[in-house]
């Protein structure tokens, strides 16, 4: 359709940009520096994970009212690589009893887990490999899958999903209170804070089970700016979120997926009547 030369509308339209990490994969696989830059790479995304078409650009000639921003973050149960491969030992064997694969592996820990005596009963053949039918019967307790899987080292999961609700706290938690989150609109900061100041404010909420959510799940729950910000025609802007800490940037770059990352600059697109 022809634009309709000197009439713009204003429209309540939130822009986002995503960070994916898919099932088998980790973030270090997706992003291995220890920043994490949003609307700056948008080819070859879904709508899911961005609704931008242009690299840190608005469409056309369209300028944009930034009124708040908010981070979500996904709470997905993540699968693990059929590819890495974990040989699990017994504390008196100097041989692997088992050789398996990370994904097998961490379903192994869940049910020695969840079992009366803290151990799961696995048949393996001459050379370690899982069976069906016949084979040695071989006990493996918590302790020798946690070791098995932590000497992955960096194919390791992270300490989170090794270690879930213990206590120390979730991906979400871990996340949001140990990185800092900064807009960038023509390379001047507009806010920089730690990642906990912008609430998702969205996503689901259960009062019955346990789960950890960055911020009740309503649009009004979340970093609304005291002024507007406001991006020009044809102006760069991006968000980035940082990891100051070393130690930490290990333990997130081995997240597993499925992840997504979301940022979200809620507010009012001006653009061409069409």
């Amino acid at each position: 359709m022809a634009v309709v030369q000197g009439i713009r509308e204003k429209v309540h339209l939130p822009i986002y940009d995503s960070l994916h990490v898919e099932r088998g994969a980790q973030l270090i696989d997706v992003e291995n520096s220890s920043t994490l830059k949003f609307f700056v790479d948008v080819q070859r995304k879904t709508k899911l994970e961005t609704n931008l078409q242009s690299a840190s650009l608005l469409p056309h000639y369209n300028t944009f009212e930034a009124r708040a921003m908010r981070v979500v973050i996904s709470d997905l149960p993540p699968v693990y690589s059929e590819e890495v491969k974990v040989e699990v030992f017994q504390d008196t064997a100097t041989t692997p009893v088992l050789k398996t694969d990370l994904k097998r592996a961490m379903d192994l820990l869940e049910e020695a887990r969840e079992s009366d005596t803290g151990d799961t009963v696995v048949y393996v053949d001459t050379n370690g490999e899982e069976t069906d039918s016949g084979g040695t019967a071989v006990t493996l307790t918590v302790d020798d899958l946690e070791l098995a899987i932590e000497d992955l080292d960096r194919k390791a999961p992270a300490p989170e999903q090794i270690h879930p609700n213990n206590g120390s706290g979730t991906i979400i938690s871990k996340f949001i209170y140990n990185t800092v989150t900064t807009l960038y609109v023509g390379e001047k900061i507009m806010i920089q804070m730690p990642t906990w100041f912008f609430p998702a404010g969205a996503g689901p909420y259960s009062e019955a089970a346990a789960f950890t959510t960055h911020g009740e799940p309503s649009p009004t729950a979340t970093f609304r700016f005291a002024e507007p910000v406001f991006v020009d025609k044809q102006q760069n802007f991006r968000v980035e979120i940082e990891v100051p800490d070393t130690d930490f940037l290990k333990d997130v770059q081995k997240i597993y997926g499925p992840l997504f990352i979301w940022v979200v600059l809620d507010g009012y697109m001006v653009r061409d009547v069409q």
